[in-house]
């Protein structure tokens, strides 16, 4: 499978963006294992940096997880297309930028708490606990006791 050396390198857990990715995976499905890159994201960024997409995340040497880290920190710098971001006009900078982890989960947060404090419909509906999105409402999304048919005694 591998030689001696590669073997004695390989690591079955590597940190990546604060995130444990098993060192079994390949890089790609390993990277898209954090959250806020998907696997087309996670191929731009292996093409870029110019890792092998078959090579086990295991693997990867320091120097390709520093890049990797520099790449999702910083990725104007590398040239990644703007449309690739997650966060497109952020609303208090106006700046495209891309977040990863907890940052993500943090400025979601935020996002639904400004829309309750402004009181818009989406706002409402997150305050509510019902569908945001214009999903049906009146079959399903139920909480609560069942609710179901019964039928009449004769």
């Amino acid at each position: 499978m591998w030689d001696m050396a590669e073997a004695e390198q390989f690591r079955y857990v590597v940190r990546v963006a604060g995130t444990d990715i098993d060192g079994k995976l390949k890089v790609v499905y390993g990277l898209a294992g954090i959250k806020g890159i998907g696997v087309t994201t996670a191929m731009a960024i292996v093409r870029k940096l110019g890792i092998d997409p078959e090579k086990k995340t295991g693997l990867l040497t320091d120097e390709e997880v520093a890049k990797i880290e520099d790449l999702l920190s910083n990725p104007k710098r590398y040239g990644l297309p703007p449309w690739m971001y997650n966060r497109r006009k952020d609303y208090e900078t106006g700046e495209d930028m891309h977040l990863v982890g907890s940052d993500l989960i943090f400025k979601a947060k935020q996002d639904i708490e400004r829309e309750k404090r402004i009181k818009s419909w989406r706002g409402i509906r997150h305050a509510l606990g019902l569908k945001v999105r214009g999903q049906r409402t009146h079959t399903t999304g139920r909480l609560g006791v069942t609710v179901g048919v019964r039928k009449k005694k004769k």
